[in-house]
């Protein structure tokens, strides 16, 4: 399965790609769009096509995107949100369930502590995916989010059989007092 992690921004959004299989995880590629000018519509314009250039070529399997956390700056926090709409949208736009995590959930599944800096996120992030050269602080927290979901996805897994297997066993339980 191949795991898409966005890490929005306006000026720089940064998305990192792993393949997942089983409990291995290899990197695909990782980058940062960049988006210029004042005219802000112009700005998420480009962050949407840059986006869907990635999604369309890489063609991941699924999607998160880290959750925006609120500052002082009222219209910062609101052009972040607008650009987090954008790194919602265009996986939804491509067919895929896009996972949502804040950001101390994020380097608690990468790092283990959820008040890493980002200096150690990418530290962790190398360690994970041997070899993986980052193209800057917002790809290797996209490629952070992208293992959490996958992390996420494993335990969903697991959780999933072991339903299945608890079903199947009291439906032959059942069968059998009958």
């Amino acid at each position: 399965m191949r795991v898409l992690g966005i890490d929005p921004g306006l000026r720089n959004l940064g998305w990192g790609l792993i393949d997942m299989q089983g409990s291995r995880l290899t990197h695909v590629a990782n980058g940062i769009i960049h988006s210029e000018g004042t005219d802000l519509s112009l700005r998420l314009l480009q962050l949407h096509s840059e986006l869907t250039r990635v999604v369309e070529k890489y063609a991941p399997d699924a999607a998160a995107v880290e959750q925006t956390f609120v500052n002082k700056d009222a219209v910062a926090t609101l052009k972040l949100g607008q650009a987090r709409g954008i790194a919602l949208l265009v996986p939804a736009q491509a067919g895929l369930d896009v996972g949502e995590y804040a950001p101390n959930a994020v380097k608690k599944a990468v790092v283990g502590v959820g008040h890493a800096a980002k200096e150690q996120v990418a530290h962790m992030v190398k360690v994970q995916l041997p070899g993986v050269v980052l193209a800057g602080a917002d790809a290797a927290d996209a490629l952070a989010i992208a293992i959490c979901h996958a992390h996420h996805l494993q335990s969903a897994g697991r959780l999933g059989i072991a339903i299945k297997g608890a079903d199947a066993r009291r439906v032959t339980g059942a069968r059998g007092l009958a």
